[in-house]
């Protein structure tokens, strides 16, 4: 075989193993018409992240959210002048579990989505594409919510410090049309242990401890707005029941015998999970209203 024969089949053979290794390359995922979709999510798939559109998002009412009324007229005031395009801040919304820190988040999509207000929902693991994800949104007309639930690091985390570079700590500016709202169980987001209170202990200590402890402090200062959320009471959870169990289309009874034995099987539904919050309420009114329907339709047979 000749030499100019060999070579024609040895490049046949490559453009083939190209155009099979071609299939196995990730896509480019279609851009989100923006205009149509209110919620997206970023993901990574292949070692590529993309932004994947969330049809239909959970959205709640701000109404159907208890026992938060000064947080909610904060974060409201706080989104409302993002979305008519004047200055705002980024939020950090802190506290007790089960309090309505992600639901009132999803509650300003609800509200403000017909006015050009969008979400980008990122996990903590992701928050080092923070950057690529501004890049994405930066030049468009809408105005964007990056949204990271639950957040928090441990100590040999590094994904903290991508998320200061884009609250405040870049040489560029953040982009006038995105904000970061997170929530978290921790007010600093990182532990600081009792031990670095203290100065020496000889065992492998740092020189100058207090600059490693506001290093973990520094990271919730960049958060310009800071919500805090504190545990119900006995009475905010029957509360956010009542109005869990109206979100579901559930009357209450309209007997005084009736309503008091609901409100007992709630406050043992809350006994059994050791705590009262809204979160708590939530599930009681969905295990209620499904109990309800079950009843009825036992009967019909």
């Amino acid at each position: 075989m000749k030499k100019k024969e060999r070579l024609s089949i040895f490049l046949t053979h490559i453009e083939a193993l190209l155009n099979r290794a071609e299939y196995l390359l990730p896509q480019d995922e279609a851009p989100i018409d923006w205009h149509k979709t209110l919620a997206a999510r970023w993901k990574r798939k292949n070692g590529r992240g993309a932004l994947y559109p969330v049809n239909p998002p959970h959205m709640l009412s701000p109404d159907n959210l208890v026992a938060v009324d000064d947080q909610k007229e904060r974060i409201d005031k706080n989104t409302r002048q993002f979305v008519e395009g004047g200055i705002a801040n980024n939020v950090l919304l802190t506290g007790a579990p089960g309090t309505g820190k992600s639901s009132l988040v999803k509650a300003m999509l609800q509200r403000y989505g017909k006015r050009g207000l969008r979400l980008i929902e990122v996990d903590r693991n992701d928050l080092f594409d923070l950057p690529e994800i501004v890049a994405h949104v930066e030049s468009l007309p809408h105005r964007f919510v990056i949204f990271c639930d639950d957040l928090a690091f441990d100590t040999q985390e590094s994904g903290y410090r991508e998320l200061k570079a884009v609250l405040d700590g870049s040489i560029m500016a953040p982009p006038d049309n995105v904000l970061i709202y997170a929530t978290s169980n921790r007010r600093h987001l990182m532990p600081v242990f009792f031990r670095e209170n203290f100065t020496y202990d000889g065992n492998n200590a740092e020189i100058r401890p207090d600059e490693s402890k506001d290093e973990k402090v520094s990271l919730a200062e960049r958060f310009g707005l800071w919500i805090s959320f504190y545990n119900f009471s006995e009475d905010d959870y029957w509360q956010a029941v009542i109005g869990w169990l109206r979100y579901f289309g559930v009357a209450l009874p309209r007997s005084v015998q009736e309503r008091e034995a609901l409100r007992l099987r709630a406050l043992q539904w809350a006994r059994m999970r050791g705590a009262v919050s809204g979160r708590v309420a939530w599930q009681f009114a969905r295990d209620d209203v499904g109990s309800r329907v079950l009843t009825q339709r036992n009967k019909r047979k």
